[in-house]
């Protein structure tokens, strides 16, 4: 069986040149210290408040994630490629969601089909016919990529509605120039940690039109989120206040924040609560998360949503498979990365396959999220995959089909030492007055022996990324 690709080895078993100098160092690091670095990066995390919740966890509601201190390292140009085909795929997405709300051009042109947009469950009809600034609705994506076969990047999944997990990329970053500052002399390695600033300046690019000094807030459902770190991380970072729905209110189509000095004006909102949370005006009348009349307020052009409402239909899995053909109908063009191979599980001859084939697939939800829904095939039961066979067959639109990919590995030091473990890779791109993308992303890796579920909700970690400067 061949394995997969070694982020850090070449077939023969030889360090890349650019994991050259890291090779020969990590070779003469001992477990013993590396378990100590391992153990210490524990320790600050925890005492910073660098933790995610996990739902239904008997361990304990809050736990950190657990932090890997071998690097993952591209090289400069390996960066130029992901860089180019990252700006590419978010430039044709945006373009999208603003179609699908105005001209439908796409759906007129038999490309993706009208039923697979309005019986979408992130389409929001409420979002039709309304401007948004610089017709940017996907202010920050986070695009999930991995590596497989001979090295070559497949974009797996398209994140627009609130990815999450930038904080880490900029905290892990700042342990490894903690644990092993010699490292970094080294190595010319690019920084991440101006991305709190180059979002800042992004989301004041998309403020209101009659606005001259935008303020901008960050939106959280509240401390019991399993991201409320990052999100208190980003405001503290942006030097902006970190709101909920009750320190808001709409009047005369305006929002405003409560200060002790009275009603202050909300020109920008990054938010983080989800589309169906965001105002219960029109949305879910029982949500206490959001702001009434915040639909309004925005339809009118007097406050920006970052992202805007409605961003979701782009990253639905079930419109996954057509981003490609986005890229050539919007920007004529052919993508720079490449789709997955998907099976539409609505698809008759797609559902026959997908059937026939479960224990060699990835099936997945649709509206699924952090590895959640989802069937591993080569790694599941014989009873795991008959189950999910009931469940496909009764809803096979809710679902899509991949094949298994071998994601790269990259060494990772576990229990029994340094070893191989599977990765992917969230690089987060910024799109406002111009895309902008800071040299990296967050790496995530499957601890597990095999595992190729990265999710930190499944046990993942996460690793600091370099890309090299030349």
């Amino acid at each position: 069986m061949k394995l997969p690709y070694d982020e850090m080895l070449d077939a023969a078993g030889k360090s890349r040149p650019h994991y050259q100098i890291f090779h020969n160092w990590l070779k003469e690091q001992s477990d013993t210290l590396m378990g100590l670095k391992r153990a210490e990066a524990d320790l600050i995390f925890r005492r910073v408040g660098i933790t995610f919740a996990v739902y239904g966890d008997d361990l304990g509601s809050e736990r950190t994630i657990p932090f890997d201190q071998v690097p993952r390292i591209f090289t400069a140009k390996e960066w130029e490629q992901l860089e180019a085909g990252l700006r590419q795929r978010v430039k044709a997405l945006n373009r999208f969601i603003y179609d699908v709300y105005h001209e439908e051009e796409i759906i007129k042109a038999g490309i993706v089909p009208a039923e697979q947009i309005y019986n979408n469950a992130q389409y929001r009809p409420e979002m039709r016919n309304v401007s948004v600034p610089r017709d940017i609705y996907a202010q920050i994506a986070g695009i999930d990529i991995v590596r497989a076969g001979e090295g070559e990047f497949y974009v797996l999944e398209d994140n627009l509605r609130v990815p999450s997990g930038v904080s880490y990329m900029v905290e892990d970053r700042k342990m490894m120039m903690r644990l092993f500052p010699d490292l970094f002399q080294k190595y010319r390695i690019a920084p991440v940690e101006h991305y709190p600033d180059l979002l800042l300046e992004c989301l004041k690019s998309v403020k209101p039109d009659d606005v001259k000094k935008p303020n901008v807030v960050v939106l959280t459902p509240g401390m019991y989120n399993s991201a409320y770190f990052e999100h208190s991380y980003l405001a503290q970072q942006m030097g902006v206040e970190l709101v909920e729905g009750k320190d808001l209110f709409v009047k005369n189509e305006q929002v405003f924040m409560r200060t002790t000095q009275g009603p202050e004006r909300v020109d920008v909102i990054y938010r983080r609560v989800d589309d169906d949370f965001l105002d219960p005006l029109a949305f879910r009348s029982d949500s206490t998360l959001g702001v009434a009349g915040l639909l309004s307020a925005h339809r009118a052009g007097n406050v920006t949503l970052a992202n805007a409402i409605g961003t979701g239909i782009a990253d639905d899995k079930s419109i996954y498979p057509y981003v490609p053909e986005m890229i050539e109908f919007y920007l004529g063009e052919k993508p720079i990365l490449n789709n997955v191979p998907t099976f539409q599980c609505r698809k008759p001859d797609d559902l026959a396959y997908t059937l026939a084939n479960l224990d060699k697939l990835v099936v997945k939800l649709t509206h699924g999220a952090g590895g959640y829904g989802m069937l591993v095939g080569p790694a599941s039961t014989k009873a795991e995959i008959e189950e999910f066979r009931v469940h496909l067959l009764a809803n096979p639109d809710k679902y899509i089909a991949q094949p298994t990919l071998a994601l790269s590995t990259c060494p990772t030091f576990v229990e029994s030492g340094v070893a191989p473990r599977h990765i992917d890779l969230r690089p987060f791109v910024l799109s406002g007055k111009t895309i902008k993308m800071v040299p990296g992303g967050l790496t995530r890796v499957a601890l597990k022996e095999g595992s190729l579920v990265v999710n930190s909700s499944q046990g993942g970690g996460t690793k600091d990324t370099w890309v090299l400067e030349e």
